[in-house]
């Protein structure tokens, strides 16, 4: 977070809860004039990572709900968290790609090139 966003969470936000990252949820404490209504925003527990709002906070802060809904806990069938690991050294690559070598198998023959008659 930087120094803006620090004094304007200071001044004019009030926190309406957090979540299983620590991800802390506000909301402006008054109305701005001629806003139709108060923004929300979120102060992500280190690095920022989008991917890591649940369900219940994101339709919060799009405005889909009032409130943010209950937490329903852990699933069996639930799968943890995994970060978004795109634009870094981990992220998938497939065979081919340039970092991977840069050399692709053949095409088979499920594929026919259009040529015009």
């Amino acid at each position: 977070m930087n120094i803006g966003t620090w004094l304007f969470t200071k001044l004019r936000g009030r926190l309406i809860g957090t979540d299983a990252f620590r991800n802390r949820y506000f909301e402006e404490r008054r109305l701005r004039p001629g806003a139709l209504r108060q923004r929300r925003w979120v102060i992500y527990a280190g690095q920022p990572e989008a991917s890591t709002v649940p369900p219940e906070w994101h339709a919060w802060l799009h405005y889909t709900t009032d409130a943010p809904l209950p937490d329903t806990g852990h699933r069996v069938w639930m799968k943890p968290h995994l970060a978004n690991l795109t634009g870094t050294a981990l992220a998938y690559r497939p065979p081919g790609h340039d970092y991977e070598g840069g050399n692709r198998a053949r095409a088979t023959g499920d594929y026919e090139a259009w040529t015009p008659s």
